[in-house]
């Protein structure tokens, strides 16, 4: 077996969309990090039945729209 193929494994905070905070063992930055999630079950319309929007942050759902504007002729 090759040396030195597998990525670090260690320990990280994760911050729910309502605040909430846990430690859990990920791949994910560096030892200590913390992982700030935008969308997740609390948030998520696959979760809640739909009747939370999901916010754009980055910018990322406008520019999908933008980008495919007309692309089926509607």
């Amino acid at each position: 077996m090759k040396a030195d193929t597998h990525p670090d494994y260690h320990t990280i905070k994760v911050v729910m969309t309502d605040g909430t905070e846990f430690t859990t063992r990920s791949t994910y930055g560096a030892e200590g990090d913390t992982l700030t999630l935008d969308i997740d079950p609390t948030s998520h319309p696959a979760w809640t039945g739909g009747d939370r929007q999901i916010m754009d942050r980055g910018g990322r759902v406008s520019r999908f729209k933008n980008k495919f504007a007309g692309f089926l002729g509607s």
